[in-house]
């Protein structure tokens, strides 16, 4: 193991040849994604509500990349890769809010989403699975399946880091790509999911089977129902404190909770080793259950995240292939 650890730390600091003389893949599909965004925030300025501050994020993001890119330059080895892979992994979660902010701007489609979800399952499986099953015990499994989320994409990168560096660009360019992907579908198709429309339709009248339009609701209201389960459970809290830093009435369908893990468990199944992906499989299958438990999604959400994540791994994939990622 000391010998395994060592050879990688040195590795990782060793001058190699440049694997790009620009951008990498990965960025080059952020930077798709920050133009087109940043062309609709100017066109409708007036409609957002901290515009400058989202300008401003963009010119953070941008100063960090051509940082590490200059230093990449300097300097080319695996830690300059690992930089600037992890930046844009770590950014995600500042683009990810922004979607509230850009959906906006098209009509709410909630009322939409939970009628079809009644005349597909003649319920809201959301609103009935906490209740029909709440045993703390059950309720920590699914708080930890969906809390297990980040420690799913770290774990399925550092095994192709550690152990097939030779794909590391294409895995990382197709996380990176799906989750944009996401991020387009979210924007123009604004739904919030069932912790917060339920929540602004009134939990009697979707009990009765009432879905009302809420209108311009979630333009001054982020507020959502109180998480189902055993609110003194470790991972109940861990799922609150992520909700509270992050989350807004936004990205319910797909679930790109579902759609990401589906690309995550692809990745490991084509990662010839069978032990990696038996080992996310248990806490997958946790995840795509706790979308419904914790009423972040509707059932339809899940299933078609499940189809959604597998059409952008094969994409993307087959993308990075054609590109000849290295």
């Amino acid at each position: 193991m000391d010998n395994f650890i060592s050879r990688h730390i040195s590795q990782l600091v060793k001058r190699e040849e440049p694997l790009y003389r620009w951008l990498m893949p990965m960025e080059t599909v952020v930077l798709a994604y920050a133009v087109c965004t940043t062309l609709l925030l100017l066109l409708r300025w007036d409609s957002f509500a901290a515009p400058w501050q989202m300008l401003l994020m963009r010119a953070q993001l941008a100063v960090a990349t051509a940082l590490l890119w200059a230093l990449y330059r300097w300097h080319s080895c695996r830690l300059g890769i690992i930089a600037r892979i992890v930046l844009q992994m770590v950014w995600l979660s500042k683009w990810y809010p922004e979607t509230y902010d850009f959906n906006l701007l098209l009509p709410n489609l909630d009322h939409v989403f939970a009628a079809a979800e009644q005349n597909i399952f003649g319920c809201q499986p959301a609103l009935l699975f906490a209740e029909k099953i709440s045993s703390p015990v059950f309720s920590e499994l699914m708080h930890l399946g969906y809390s297990s989320y980040f420690a799913l994409i770290l774990v399925v990168c550092l095994y192709y880091f550690f152990f097939r560096y030779q794909r590391l660009q294409t895995v990382a360019f197709t996380i990176t790509a799906s989750f944009f992907a996401f991020y387009v579908i979210f924007i123009l198709v604004p739904v919030a999911g069932p912790q917060y429309y339920y929540l602004a339709a009134g939990v009697d009248n979707i009990v009765q089977g009432v879905f009302p339009n809420v209108g311009t609701w979630f333009h001054n209201h982020t507020e959502p129902l109180a998480l189902p389960g055993w609110s003194d459970g470790i991972f109940y809290k861990t799922v609150i404190a992520a909700h509270t830093a992050g989350e807004r009435p936004t990205a319910a369908f797909p679930s790109s909770h579902v759609g990401i893990t589906v690309v995550l468990l692809w990745q490991a199944w084509y990662s010839r080793s069978r032990w990696l992906f038996w080992a996310i499989l248990p806490f997958s299958l946790l995840l795509f259950l706790s979308t419904v438990y914790i009423q972040a999604h509707y059932a339809i959400d899940a299933l078609a995240g499940l189809f959604v994540g597998t059409l952008f791994f094969f994409t993307f994939a087959g993308i990075a292939k054609k590109m000849e990622l290295r």
